[in-house]
């Protein structure tokens, strides 16, 4: 176990990524600690979305507030905007939550702990254990969709996810060492990321090639083996985009809990599966309304929307939410089907 860990560690001092967030192996022995504000708000944002995604938006995010203490203090509908488009909108509300709780519990400064971490909102046990041992050095299992993979192939696991988990992550602890378990975290997640890759892995690149049973047994493509997903149900909904004289547009900001919660959004109508009639909802202003040719569609999680788009460009006061002024909205500050609703209108 120790050989193979040494191998990757020297593989990862050459070829370690480089990321805004992280610290690179040269840096740390010269002496630079890994920021643990910027560990958190990088795994927070890369939950679920690509390092390509992520960069531009954590870029931005820490040259807008470059401490937790400057997150903390921060307006909710600016975090949210600055948010928008990054999806799963659900990370940003517990990104101000974790971060005033870092301010008001622990002075400002994340905990070198574990436990104390796994208590903070939104941070569950792979961010916990991330932020340990990336930004502490504390030897805490790492186990993301890259590791999970590199493990499924270096035991030639066939278990398929997410049942599998838990023997992955028995190998993981397993291989995690005391000593840089931090650099040894992120070099399986790279090894993931950059060899050992979803489809055609590069096996004879890999330091862990010779000990790889599925690269011996001829196994790896077809690994990691997952349960096949559910077909995911449709649903559909109508939206209305109203737009005053002067430029100014109708939003509303959506409630907290629940889907897109906090984001600003178009009034309209609930989304219903598309087995019952499509709802039109109360129109937000009395008015005429133009029905948008085409329509919006949007993938989530759980389920694909279809949305028809009204529009309108009217004075009149509305029933619900207020006109934003060319100085308050800006289209990229909408969650990306309200800004697709927002295209649509333009064509």
């Amino acid at each position: 176990m120790r050989e193979r860990t040494a191998d990757l560690l020297d593989w990862y001092d050459v070829h370690a990524r480089v990321m805004p967030w992280r610290t690179s192996p040269a840096d740390k022995r010269a002496g630079t600690r890994p920021d643990p504000y910027a560990v958190w708000l990088s795994e927070v944002m890369l939950q679920q979305t690509t390092v390509a995604a992520v960069t531009d938006y954590f870029t931005r995010f820490t040259a807008r507030w470059p401490t937790v203490t400057d997150l903390a203090a921060a307006e909710d509908g600016d975090v949210m905007a600055e948010w928008a488009g990054l999806g799963y909108y659900a990370r940003a509300r517990n990104l101000l939550k974790c971060a005033r709780a870092v301010v008001a519990d622990h002075g400002g400064s994340f905990p070198a702990d574990h436990a104390a971490l796994l208590a903070l909102p939104g941070i569950g046990p792979y961010t916990a254990a991330a932020i340990s041992s990336i930004a502490f050095d504390l030897p805490h299992a790492v186990l993301d969709g890259n590791v999970e993979r590199v493990m499924a192939r270096i035991y030639d696991e066939h278990t398929p996810l997410p049942a599998a988990k838990p023997i992955l992550m028995t190998h993981t602890a397993a291989l995690t060492p005391s000593e840089r378990p931090g650099d040894y975290a992120q070099a399986v997640m790279d090894l993931g990321a950059t060899i050992c890759t979803p489809k055609s892995p590069a096996c004879g690149i890999c330091p862990w090639r010779d000990p790889c049973l599925a690269r011996q047994r001829g196994t790896a493509p077809e690994l990691p083996r997952k349960t096949p997903k559910k077909t995911k149900p449709v649903r559909h909904g109508t939206v209305y985009v109203a737009r005053r004289p002067d430029g100014a547009y109708l939003l509303e900001r959506r409630p907290d809990r629940g889907l897109l919660g906090g984001m600003l959004g178009w009034p309209g109508s609930d989304w219903v599966d598309v087995s019952i009639e499509r709802p039109a909802g109360t129109p937000p202003v009395d008015t005429t309304w133009t029905k948008v040719q085409g329509e919006v569609r949007h993938t989530f999680t759980h389920f694909h929307l279809i949305l028809t788009v009204m529009l309108t460009e009217t004075d009149a006061e509305p029933h619900t939410g207020r006109f934003l002024t060319q100085a308050e909205f800006g289209p990229s500050d909408l969650p990306t089907v309200m800004r697709k609703a927002f295209d649509l209108t333009r064509h």
